[in-house]
């Protein structure tokens, strides 16, 4: 004969188990996104902004569901560095289960928290920085995918005096934190024999002043460094150019796509998709500090003929053979 006692208790310990695993399937974590454009375009489950796009569709392309598994907590600076900080103290506040940043946001997390998981989509160079110990073990709380920028910056210097040999004095557009590629790109240029004009920009408001401060000095081509404080200007950043009769390299396509010159760089949607991986792997328990960073392999070569048109300039036909995408 069943003990009834023992059969109520055995039924009760069933019913608790099954709803302790329902409510362990049906928890939704909350994603920090910070980035430099506006907190509306990278909201919710079908965001304005590329990037962020990217890495919802890299969420569901390993099955996670917007609403249901998962949702975001969006902040943007609006092109404005100085904010970043802020927002990033207001992420650690919320709290967040992990946090997904474009390298101009590390900074700025590095201070707010050494314990919530973060991240990169498209660190400059992370371990220079002191954002991770070593590219195979981080060491801490930051992870994710690097830019691999410098390692490019002559590369990118070789495909301008292609097409523009006579590019001195070259101008170098950078930011603060992109000091160790800038540092690169005067090296390459002056192996080059070029005179080199550095201009530091703070902020997307100063477009328009550092392309006329080179064009004054009279600037044979320009080297777009800034990524991380201009990517959401590429427009305005290639329709600046062009009326500034400047030719311009950039390390990512969407300049090129907007009008801008030449671009060779990785994909930067494709790093934001990527970095779904690396957060479906700290939400599944792995440690940051454990986690490789993963560098570009693929890097593609986008040249605008439009644009070489109007600055005049006749595309070298073995630059056009090596190109990865011609933009007619």
């Amino acid at each position: 004969m069943i003990d009834r006692r023992r059969f109520l208790a055995g039924c009760a310990a069933l019913a608790a188990a099954r709803t302790a695993g329902a409510q362990s399937a049906q928890r939704s974590y909350r994603i920090g996104i910070i980035g430099i454009t506006s907190t509306a375009d990278l909201a919710g489950p079908a965001p304005r902004s590329t990037t962020a796009a990217a890495f919802v569709q890299g969420m569901r392309d390993l099955g996670y569901v917007y609403g249901q598994h998962y949702v975001t907590e969006p902040r943007g600076s609006e092109s404005r560095p100085d904010r970043l900080p802020g927002l990033a103290a207001e992420l650690v506040r919320l709290p967040v289960d992990v946090i997904v940043a474009t390298g101009v946001a590390l900074r700025a997390l590095r201070q707010a928290t050494a314990t919530i998981p973060v991240v990169m989509a498209a660190g400059n160079d992370p371990v220079a920085q002191g954002y991770v110990r070593s590219l195979g073990h981080p060491g801490g709380n930051i992870t994710g995918l690097s830019l691999q920028a410098i390692e490019m910056t002559g590369k990118r210097l070789e495909l301008l005096n292609e097409l523009v040999p006579a590019a001195s004095p070259l101008a170098i557009i950078w930011h603060r934190d992109d000091a160790a590629d800038r540092q690169a790109a005067e090296d390459a240029a002056r192996k080059r024999g070029w005179k080199v004009l550095p201009l530091e920009i703070r902020n997307a408001g100063e477009i328009e002043s550092v392309f006329k401060a080179a064009a004054t000095a009279r600037a044979g081509a320009v080297v777009v460094l800034a990524a991380g404080v201009l990517f959401p200007h590429a427009r305005r950043v290639a329709d600046v150019a062009a009326r500034s009769r400047l030719p311009a390299v950039y390390l990512l396509r969407p300049y090129v796509e907007a009008g801008g010159l030449l671009s060779y760089g990785p994909d930067i949607v494709d790093i934001w998709r990527r970095a779904a991986v690396f957060v479906d792997k700290i939400l599944k328990g792995a440690k940051p500090a454990d986690i490789p960073v993963e560098q570009p392999t693929k890097f593609g070569l986008v040249i605008n003929l439009k644009a070489a048109r109007a600055l005049g300039l006749a595309v070298p036909q073995s630059l056009l053979l090596r190109a990865d995408e011609v933009i007619q």
